[in-house]
């Protein structure tokens, strides 16, 4: 079956059925492979994609349910904020293995275009889905808020 989606600003036509989970077309057929397969059980964040700018698991996120609605992936996250988070993460030198970063990237992205100074609590509510096997959330934590002054200039 042949579905049209809109990813990172491109409308792209996928052979999959319905049912087919998100990650697996934008891994195996569309070969965007920066968003990653963790848990299966959107329980660790590692698959986290935007559906209209919202973070979601892609996971567990079937295809029939992105509808219309713009992914946009982890290759396709632009502006002041992605900017800023980008180079915060090098800046506070957050990661390290570096496997969970997409799917904190897009969950930190979410929460400062929405938050633009967001409290430690901010923070914690918003990247709370997202699990770091390295234990690097407290660097996670600073680089958002350093993320946040530069993208308020």
């Amino acid at each position: 079956m042949t579905t049209t989606l809109t990813v990172n600003g491109k409308a792209v036509t996928v052979n999959a059925e319905p049912d087919t989970p998100l990650l697996w077309v934008l891994r195996g057929e569309m070969q965007l492979v920066g968003t990653k397969f963790g848990c299966g059980k959107a329980l660790c964040g590692a698959c986290t994609v935007h559906l209209d700018g919202e973070p979601v698991r892609s996971c567990v996120t079937p295809l029939e349910a992105v509808g219309s609605r713009e992914v946009t992936t982890i290759e396709g996250l632009k502006g002041r904020e992605a900017d800023a988070l980008r180079n915060a993460w090098s800046e506070v030198d957050v990661v390290q293995c570096g496997y969970c970063q997409s799917g904190q990237l897009m969950s930190a992205c979410a929460l400062l275009k929405k938050t633009p100074n967001p409290s430690d609590d901010d923070i914690s509510g918003a990247m709370s889905g997202n699990i770091c096997r390295c234990g690097t959330y407290p660097r996670i934590r600073a680089a958002i808020h350093v993320a946040a002054r530069k993208a308020a200039g």
